[in-house]
């Protein structure tokens, strides 16, 4: 592996908030040292910074690299080799945009992983889940009323399988966690892009969602749930889920939930605000995108009550189809309700908490993975800066400029 020295850069500490001037040296793919006038070793490629920003990585916690389309229902009848082109395409993209990892909640497997980590894919490293689980009629049963089968081969491209009771959940999170998943994620309550369910539902019975905390953590795994409602997301915490995903409908109720389980939220704002302007154009259903009011408005007074409370909170888009491209665009929406540094600690430190990878990425520290994000201003300052990908000059992922 190359080494690499970053000369003359504007280090953040996101832990600190403060920034250090000096140079970075990168080798073997780890960051190896920090501090001003660093010696090149021999044949180490050098770039001058000039003063520019430097931060880690970014991390989204919530991606759907197959989600090529806003049409989810229609991924399980695309070729398993068409879809994976799709993915590759996506995995490029997010690369760009300054994500050197992502959390993938549902859809990935460990094939894409697999060829990330290899190098027949560029994109960021992948943290996979395989396939949810949802209950007959749930938020990953992608069936219109009419349609009776339902083809949950691995091969298939979907988001969801279906599974109903208890012996059923926990032989589908074996099976996931056999294929490698670093998480577990499960559907507890209705969503906008499922056709039978409604948004206020809650899914899975209690027993259920015990089993399949049961066999992750058996497994040193989580769970991570979809779940909207204030009671939805309170039935998820109850069973030791570790990971809601979206909450646009929580209350103060909730807070101190979050707090006692040490569990995360991972809001999307952004995906409503792109599923409302542009989710038809690109394939979703009439039905879905009429749903889509229910949780634009609250997502951001859900995300301030959290934030107040103090609850842990990782930075997460859900993007579809042609709307990957606003991936960025979250850090502008939750800066209405957040300093910017907590939004830069969403998708870096605290995301990496929550893959279970603190000190490996999402920070600048010696003998971390070194994958940094170079801007050309300060988004301390200016949150267009990260929202923006155009001031990205740099992309470096495993001590490789990308």
């Amino acid at each position: 592996m190359t080494t690499l020295l970053l000369r003359s850069g504007k280090l953040l500490d996101v832990d600190t908030g403060e920034y250090a001037e000096g140079d970075l040296l990168c080798a073997d793919g780890r960051i190896v040292e920090a501090g001003r006038g660093l010696r090149a070793p021999d044949g180490a490629r050098t770039v001058d910074l000039a003063g520019a920003t430097v931060l880690p990585g970014l991390i989204d916690a919530h991606v759907h690299v197959t989600a090529a389309t806003a049409d989810l229902g229609s991924l399980t009848t695309w070729s398993p080799s068409y879809a994976a082109a799709h993915s590759a395409r996506i995995m490029g993209g997010m690369l760009d945009r300054g994500f050197t990892t992502v959390r993938d909640a549902s859809g990935a497997d460990f094939g894409l992983a697999d060829a990330q980590a290899e190098g027949l894919v560029r994109g960021p490293r992948l943290a996979f889940c395989g396939k949810a689980l949802s209950q007959t009629g749930g938020h990953g049963d992608s069936r219109p009323r009419g349609t009776r089968v339902h083809d949950g081969h691995q091969c298939c491209a979907g988001l969801g399988r279906i599974a109903d009771g208890v012996d059923a959940v926990r032989a589908a999170a074996r099976d996931e966690l056999r294929k490698g998943a670093h998480h577990i994620k499960v559907m507890a309550g209705g969503g906008v892009a499922s056709p039978t369910d409604r948004i206020d539902s809650t899914q899975y019975s209690m027993d259920e969602l015990h089993a399949i905390v049961q066999e992750a953590e058996a497994a040193n795994r989580y769970v991570a749930a979809h779940a909207y409602t204030a009671r939805s997301v309170s039935r998820s915490l109850r069973a030791g889920i570790r990971s809601i995903e979206h909450g646009n409908l929580i209350d103060e109720s909730n807070v101190d939930e979050f707090l006692e389980h040490d569990a995360f939220l991972v809001p999307t704002l952004v995906t409503y605000w792109a599923l409302k302007t542009e989710g038809r154009e690109f394939g979703l259903p009439e039905d879905s995108w009429r749903k889509v009011d229910e949780v634009l408005d609250a997502g951001l007074a859900a995300l301030e009550t959290a934030h107040r409370g103090g609850v842990k909170i990782a930075y997460g888009t859900d993007l579809l189809g042609g709307m990957h491209r606003h991936q960025n665009e979250e850090f502008r929406i939750r800066s209405e309700v957040q300093p910017p540094l907590d939004v830069i600690r969403s998708a870096t430190t605290t995301a990496a908490d929550l893959l279970g990878m603190s000190g490996e990425i999402g920070t600048l520290r010696e003998g971390a993975v070194a994958d940094l994000v170079v801007l050309d201003g300060d988004p301390l300052e200016d949150v267009a800066v990260l929202a923006e990908p155009k001031h990205i000059a740099h992309v470096v992922q495993g001590g490789q400029l990308v």
